[in-house]
């Protein structure tokens, strides 16, 4: 009995925390499944979140625009940098109209990347690379030169032997002569070919990008055979047609092509042969650049072209009276490093000047002319400063008018390079340079033997 009695109170004794444990697991149990719904809550209250933010990310990036005021906002690991919303980022595209007198050479930067489109005469290559290395700039990832003229090629064996050079874009237009085998020979020492440039492909320049326009077809002469290009960052747009001129300028317009931009590089350098009324109205920009020379002999920009750009409100910047000019995109605006021009002084000499090519007056083998340049140091101007010049009312503008300078004999020498023209022709040198003769004979007996191709004297 005592026995038993003994065993009986060692199973009491075990008994009374095992109850209490049973106790406790279902308290806990019932604690937990109180917490579940609290857990599906925040997760739900998550998912609603993050529906919250795709929307408005939705809505900002809609069509690649921003929409109204919104902007992203910075996340807490970039350090203060904003996030990009399809191509808005706050490395702006910078775009430097450098001043290679007559002729014409574009720096366009976006961040650590850069692209040369044209590279003036053979006597601005150094002056160009002087420019370049000032900005900053190693290698290029694009060179396009837009055709094989002199004053848009020449200094591109300088820039082609001193920088290293992703692709190199041509036109299909070829010619033969000393300034392009020089191109020829520095592609050569430098193992590099030109890409296929396509009509319709696309390439990235840092935040930016540009579509190849043109040529769509193929020409008999090297200025309508000109590469073009648009180049956006954002809501901005660039256009450059190189010495593009009506013919082609009506074909970009028939390809159905979006020609509309903010800055137009003035084809052909102001010349009258391009910028077709038509071709204004379809690219309708709020700015024009003009890379000319002071004082060139062609007469850019021609009176036409001055008065179309007037009579549409187009602020005009030109390189031959305020050097480098700087535009700079955020992707929303464009600010410049300089106000807009306000001389609206032509480069024509004659009332009578008739429209032509610039590469109607040549020399050997097709050649364009080398034009002397002012070759001081480049100034390295930071495109901050926003433009606030006003146009005048078109009803208020008075038509440019061109000089007429008088000319004497029947027939004008150029100094500078031995030409021949008649007297009546629209391509005649700055007076300084011109020669007067009464007959054809006596003009060739004195060395001007090369006559004008333009003017056929």
């Amino acid at each position: 009995m005592k026995k038993t009695g003994k065993s009986g109170k060692r199973h009491n004794k075990f008994l009374a925390p095992l109850l209490a444990l049973i106790v406790l697991l279902a308290a806990c149990s019932s604690q937990g499944g109180d917490n579940a719904p609290d857990s599906r809550q925040k997760e739900a209250v998550q998912t609603e979140e993050t529906s919250a933010e795709t929307a408005a990310t939705d809505e900002i990036r809609m069509d690649g625009q921003l929409t109204g005021d919104m902007l992203m906002q910075p996340s807490g690991d970039t350090e203060g940098e904003a996030a990009d919303p399809d191509g808005y980022s706050q490395e702006p595209l910078e775009v430097h109209y450098i001043d290679v007198g007559q002729g014409s050479a574009t720096l366009l930067k976006s961040g650590r990347h850069a692209m040369l489109i044209d590279t003036g005469d053979s006597d601005q290559g150094t002056k160009i690379q002087l420019y370049l290395t000032k900005q900053g700039v190693e290698n290029l990832d694009y060179l396009v030169l837009t055709h094989p003229d002199a004053d848009h090629i020449g200094g591109a064996p300088v820039i082609i032997t001193k920088f290293g050079i992703g692709q190199l874009f041509l036109s299909n237009y070829e010619k033969d002569n000393k300034t392009t085998q020089k191109v020829r020979d520095a592609m050569q020492y430098k193992g590099l070919t030109a890409s296929d440039c396509q009509v319709g492909d696309t390439y990235t320049l840092g935040n930016a990008s540009f579509t190849i326009l043109a040529p769509v077809k193929e020409y008999a002469d090297s200025n309508n055979a000109s590469i073009v290009i648009m180049v956006q960052n954002g809501n901005n747009r660039f256009l450059f047609t190189g010495d593009c001129e009506a013919e082609a300028e009506a074909d970009l317009i028939a390809s159905g092509a979006d020609l509309s931009a903010d800055v137009y590089l003035a084809g052909h350098h102001g010349s009258d042969t391009a910028s077709s009324q038509a071709f204004m109205d379809a690219v309708s920009p709020s700015y024009a650049v003009i890379s000319c020379g002071e004082g060139n002999s062609y007469g850019h920009p021609h009176a036409e072209v001055l008065n179309r750009f007037r009579s549409m409100g187009i602020q005009v910047f030109r390189t031959d009276e305020q050097g480098a000019v700087i535009a700079e995109s955020d992707g929303t605006g464009i600010t410049w490093n300089c106000a807009p021009s306000e001389t609206w002084q032509t480069g024509e000499r004659t009332k009578n000047a008739q429209t032509g090519a610039e590469n109607a007056e040549t020399q050997p083998a097709n050649e364009t002319p080398i034009q002397e340049t002012d070759t001081a140091a480049v100034q390295d101007k930071p495109a901050t400063q926003q433009s606030d010049a006003v146009t005048l009312p078109a009803q208020e503008q008075k038509p440019v008018v061109a000089d007429e300078t008088s000319q004497a004999g029947n027939y004008i020498g150029n100094r500078n390079n031995g030409k021949l023209h008649k007297a009546s022709c629209s391509y005649l040198p700055d007076p300084q340079n011109q020669v007067p003769f009464t007959t054809r004979e006596e003009a060739v007996a004195a060395g001007y033997d090369d006559p004008c191709k333009r003017c056929n004297p």
